[in-house]
């Protein structure tokens, strides 16, 4: 393997310029300040942990992990996701906190990838748990919170598909009992969204057309509230017909909230985390393939770490709406350039100081002698904004000969 140039980094990995850490930055505390205002509490966990406790816990296949060792020899990882160490948290320096508990996040996580178009090794995300909770209000309250931090963020087309992996569960098992593999085979092209590899497994299945055709039919199931109305109607299980229930029960609030213009049921909707045991959703905007949002119910995962109790919440991927916004989102902000040369120095970064004190961005630059871009600057100085040495200003103060002046 040859060794890496100087300007090389790793596959997956990429820098962010000021511009774009700006709208990342503007993105990330739009988003932050809508979660605070549902009342939701920031948190912040290490990026490397212990593979034992939270590797294991994460549900990421070990393939996918950022593994490490310390100088004792203890197998580290960096954080694939943020809901296992929330969890770990919960359960320990929060664990005299009463329930529910809701806390907020933005952090950066990692997963091991192929080379694949589009796939990223570290990437952002800003998300919630809502810990201590099992009812639909809870499952319908992340549901609403996801809709109000994409807006919040600037995403204005995206719609919501809602799920449960109770329904999928209770089918699979009611029309293929004893077939784990088969059901397995079955969900991973759900997972995928590969509606063809689905259908075609399907014909490959030594099962009764009725049974084809009712696992088959369940790729209509998207839409409204009728939805959860044709799926009872289905031959499924006690746990499948209480997961529709729990739908409905979400869908109901969702209404409550008026935010179903943007939501869907979706009922081949399966979570990508093995965590998930409930409702599961994800959000996609429009012109863009990936989900910008995905989340659900995990009630099993806090018991790992000493601390049974149910929860809910979801991330977005914030580095892929800063993808999707692009240069919709402009965030230049108000610059001033204080000019000075020797003799108005001092009162120049005298001001430079007040200026900034109040808020405003300012950068001071020394100029003797003559300047054929600056005296191009202030010839044109009535302009209200201007460009200087390749970056933007909206004002201008000079101090040049003792005499200070704005333009």
């Amino acid at each position: 393997m040859s060794k890496p140039k100087v300007f090389e980094k790793p596959i997956g990995v990429k820098d962010y310029l000021p511009g774009a850490v700006a709208k990342l930055r503007h993105i990330e505390r739009q988003v932050l300040a809508c979660m605070q205002g549902w009342g939701y509490e920031q948190i912040i966990t290490p990026t490397m942990e212990y593979y034992d406790t939270v590797g294991v816990a994460s549900s990421t296949s070990d393939q996918k992990l950022f593994k490490l060792l310390n100088n004792r020899g203890t197998t580290l990882v960096l954080r694939s996701d943020m809901t296992a160490p929330i969890a770990r948290v919960v359960s320990s320096l929060l664990k005299q906190a009463e329930f529910p508990q809701r806390l907020s996040y933005h952090a950066n996580v990692y997963r091991a990838i192929e080379e694949e178009a589009g796939r990223e090794a570290e990437f952002f995300q800003t998300g919630v748990e809502l810990v201590g909770d099992s009812s639909a209000e809870a499952d319908a309250e992340v549901v609403a919170l996801a809709i109000a931090s994409l807006k919040a963020a600037g995403v204005e087309r995206f719609k919501i598909a809602i799920g449960h992996v109770g329904f999928l569960n209770g089918l699979m098992e009611e029309s293929l009992p004893g077939r784990p593999e088969a059901q397995e085979q079955l969900k991973s092209c759900l997972l995928g969204r590969d509606f063809v590899g689905y259908r075609k497994q399907l014909r490959e299945l030594d099962i009764e057309e009725s049974v084809q055709a009712e696992l088959e039919g369940i790729l209509r199931l998207r839409g409204g509230q009728e939805i959860c109305d044709q799926a009872l109607q289905l031959n499924v299980d006690a746990n499948a017909r209480a997961s529709i229930s729990h739908l409905c029960e979400i869908w109901d609030v969702l209404k409550a909230y008026g935010v179903c213009e943007h939501v869907l049921i979706d009922l081949t909707m399966i979570g990508d985390f093995s965590y998930y045991t409930g409702m599961t959703f994800e959000g996609y905007a429009a012109d863009l393939g990936f989900p910008v949002v995905s989340g659900g119910r995990y009630d099993n995962l806090l018991a790992q770490f000493g601390r049974p109790a149910p929860a809910t919440g979801f991330a977005l991927k914030t580095t892929r709406i800063l993808e999707l916004l692009g240069d919709h989102a402009e965030l230049e902000p108000e610059r001033t350039l204080v000019v000075y040369d020797t003799a108005g120095r001092g009162e120049a970064l005298v001001k430079a100081q007040e200026l900034r004190s109040e808020g405003i961005n300012v950068v001071t630059e020394r100029s003797e002698g003559r300047n054929e871009a600056l005296e191009q600057v202030i010839a044109n100085g009535s302009e209200k904004s201007f460009t200087y040495k390749g970056v933007a200003y909206t004002s201008m103060l000079t101090f040049m000969n003792k005499g200070g002046s704005a333009t």
